[in-house]
C-alpha cells in the first residue's frame, strides 16, 4: 500500500449500542489508500459482545462515485501485514492492474464478551465466535446488515447493488460469509468461501440427542431443495483439511460444489427460467490454513468481478 493510517478510534458506547468513529462530515476524495481503525462495535443482537473492524479506503476514493464493497471475516487475520491474506496489500495491488473496479474493504472480527475488545488477543479467536459463524440462523446477517453496514456508511459510502458487494472468510468465517449472502441475496450477491466449515460445529442436542440447532453439514440438502439464489461463489479447500467430530472438510466442500452444480443442472433439465449458480472452484493439496486462500484471492476477487469496468490506471 502506498499510504496506510491506523486510526486508534475506539468509540466510547451507550449500553448495547453500535459504534464507530464520526468525524463531521463524509471525507472528499482520497489520493492513496488508507487502512483505518481499528473501530469497536458492539451489537445489539449479541448483547454484552465487541468486536473490531478495519475500513480499508480505495486510492482515489470519490463519495459521488462509490466502490464496490468486500465484508470479509476474521478481521485481524486478514488485515495482518505479515500472515496469509494481507488483503490490505491485495486489493491495492489488484486496483492499481485495473484486475478489479475501486474497492472499499470491511475486515470485522467475531465478538468478544467484554466491555472492551482485548489487546492481548493477537491472531487468536474471539470466544464468541461458534455462536456467531457457525450458527444457521439469521442474527449475524442482522448483525452486518443493520449494524456493522450502517456505522460504516455514516464515514463512508460504497455499492448497493448486490453485484457489487461481496462477502468472504475462511473456515467458520467462510460458512458466516455464506450464510449472510444464502439469506439476504438482495444484500450480497457473490461469496469468496476458503477452507468452509460446512460441517456440524454449530449442531447441538437436547438431552434425548435430537438436534436443537443444526450446523452447516446440511447446506448441501438445503442448496438443493431451496429456489436459487442469484449468487456468484468461489469456493477451496484442500484435500488434507481437518477430519473430527464435527466432520470431513474436503468431503463437506465438495458436497458444496456438487448440490450447487446439481442445482443448475436440474433447474436447465425442468427450463426453470431465473438465476442459476455461478461457481468457480479450487481445490488445493494443503491442509486447514488460510495460506492457500491467501495465494488464490487475487484470483478470486478478479473472477468474482470479472464483468465489470476495471478501475482506471493512474
Amino acid at each position: 500500500m502506498r499510504a496506510i493510517f491506523f486510526a486508534a478510534a475506539l468509540v466510547a458506547l451507550a449500553s448495547g449500542g453500535v459504534g464507530a468513529a464520526r468525524p463531521p462530515a463524509r471525507p472528499a476524495a482520497t489520493a492513496a489508500s488508507t487502512l483505518n481503525g481499528p473501530f469497536e462495535l458492539h451489537s445489539r443482537v449479541y448483547p454484552g459482545t465487541v468486536r473490531r473492524y478495519w475500513v480499508y479506503v480505495p486510492a482515489g476514493y470519490d463519495p459521488a462515485k462509490p466502490p464496490n464493497l468486500l465484508v470479509f471475516q476474521d478481521g485481524q487475520r486478514a488485515v495482518n501485514p505479515t500472515g496469509s491474506l494481507r488483503l490490505p496489500a491485495v486489493l491495492d495491488d489488484l486496483i492499481e492492474r485495473g484486475a478489479i473496479p475501486p474497492t472499499l474493504g470491511i475486515f470485522v472480527t467475531p465478538g468478544h464478551r467484554a466491555a472492551h475488545y482485548p489487546d492481548t488477543l493477537g491472531m487468536n479467536n474471539p470466544d464468541h465466535r461458534v455462536e456467531e459463524y457457525d450458527s444457521l440462523a439469521d442474527d449475524y446477517a442482522r448483525l452486518t446488515l443493520d449494524e456493522l453496514l450502517p456505522a460504516v456508511a455514516r464515514r463512508w459510502r460504497f455499492a448497493a447493488e448486490p453485484r457489487r458487494r461481496a462477502i468472504g472468510g475462511t473456515s467458520s468465517g467462510a460458512i458466516a460469509a455464506w450464510t449472510v449472502a444464502w439469506r439476504h441475496p438482495d444484500a450480497f450477491g457473490n461469496v469468496l468461501s476458503f477452507i468452509g466449515s460446512y460441517t456440524s460445529i454449530g449442531l447441538t442436542l437436547d438431552r434425548n440427542g435430537a438436534p436443537r440447532s443444526y450446523g452447516g453439514d446440511v447446506y448441501p440438502g438445503l442448496i438443493r431443495k431451496s429456489p436459487i439464489r442469484p449468487l456468484r461463489v468461489f469456493l477451496q479447500d484442500g484435500r488434507n483439511d481437518l477430519d473430527n467430530e464435527h466432520g470431513n472438510w474436503f468431503l463437506a466442500n465438495q458436497q458444496m460444489l456438487k448440490a450447487l452444480e446439481w442445482a443448475n443442472a436440474h433447474a436447465d433439465a425442468a427450463q426453470r427460467p431465473g438465476s442459476r449458480y455461478d461457481v468457480d472452484h479450487v481445490w488445493t493439496d494443503g491442509g486447514h490454513s488460510d495460506a492457500e486462500g491467501g495465494a488464490l484471492l487475487p484470483r478470486a476477487l478478479a473472477w468474482i468481478w470479472r464483468d465489470q469496468p476495471p478501475a482506471p490506471r493512474r
